[in-house]
């Protein structure tokens, strides 16, 4: 896969311009919830048919780049 990106859509009309695979209503994010809730690729793969290994790993990247331009709060604990 050259550039995983390319299997990322956004389009107004779809989804309400919420990033999907492309050619999919499959949101990227529901993608990296669910692996991050403890899905494996294998039951992701098995629940929605219409994705590929490549479409996992495009929905990572896409979530890699996300977090490199912008930085979201989370829960800071206290050093000891």
């Amino acid at each position: 896969m050259s550039n995983p990106l390319d299997r990322i859509s956004i389009d107004p009309a779809i989804c309400g311009g919420k990033p999907c695979i492309k050619g999919t209503r499959i949101w990227v994010s529901l993608i990296l919830d669910l692996l991050a809730s403890g899905m494996t690729e294998a039951e992701l793969l098995a629940d929605y048919p219409g994705l590929t290994h490549n479409d996992v790993l495009a929905a990572i990247a896409y979530g890699a780049a996300a977090a490199r331009e912008r930085i979201i709060p989370v829960p800071v604990e206290p050093a000891e």
